[in-house]
């Protein structure tokens, strides 16, 4: 299933599955209703055409088209890119029925709260296999140290340019109205945020590294030239 669905839109859903399963003959109908029975929107909206889905509903259509001859192991590219956070729910809560059912699946995503909705993880940047495992592997792969700070943008927008130059800090990422400060040794990220933490306009709290905060880190190591 590639990143963009490809549904024909002026075909029903009917139809879209149809040509999914025009090799099967015999079970074509017997799969059509499995699939129905998988996605009942789907089943709901048979006699509608493609172009009448909402973005969620196209994929989850896509992915119903690509189980139709039953496969064994299902590729996804970035399969929720662009889908509302609701159908992004429904749509990882199908793949882990599917896993169940024994089908292997492999997705590709650059959301990290996907990522941890996986069995296993493989971080890969430039080409480069940076890490591989189960989330709690990967994310104790490597001995990180985070604190977040919250306080006022404009603040936190200088605050992230010089703490990013100081000793001791690996990185620093935002994440809403938050900066993640992270470091390899705890002492040292300490000492490089201490004069800060005095500021009453911040509030710091200590933060678990998240895999957000590990896939950023080993990114930053891969060397220039894999660049």
């Amino acid at each position: 299933m590639p990143q963009t669905a490809n549904v024909f839109t002026t075909l029903t859903i009917h139809e879209n599955l149809k040509v999914g399963g025009h090799t099967l003959r015999g079970e074509l109908a017997a799969r059509l209703e499995r699939a129905y029975a998988l996605f009942p929107v789907l089943a709901e909206k048979r006699r509608q055409p493609g172009r009448a889905l909402s973005g969620g509903q196209r994929q989850m259509l896509a992915i119903a088209r690509a189980l139709m001859t039953e496969p064994k192991l299902l590729l996804l590219d970035e399969p929720t890119a662009g889908v509302d956070p609701q159908a992004r729910r429904d749509f990882w809560q199908e793949i882990h029925a599917l896993a169940a059912k024994g089908i292997s699946v492999l997705v590709s995503t650059h959301y990290m709260d996907e990522a941890e909705r996986c069995h296993r993880l493989a971080y890969i940047a430039y080409g480069k296999l940076l890490a591989t495992g189960t989330p709690d592997e990967v994310l104790h792969r490597v001995s990180l140290s985070t604190w977040e700070v919250a306080g006022p943008p404009a603040r936190l927008s200088m605050l992230a340019v010089v703490l990013e130059a100081r000793e001791g800090v690996a990185h620093v990422t935002a994440f809403g109205n938050t900066l993640h400060v992270t470091g390899e040794d705890e002492a040292a990220l300490q000492r490089a945020i201490d004069e800060y933490r005095a500021d009453a306009d911040l509030h710091w709290t200590r933060a678990e590294p998240g895999l957000e905060d590990v896939f950023i880190h080993l990114m930053r190591g891969v060397s220039e030239d894999a660049r």
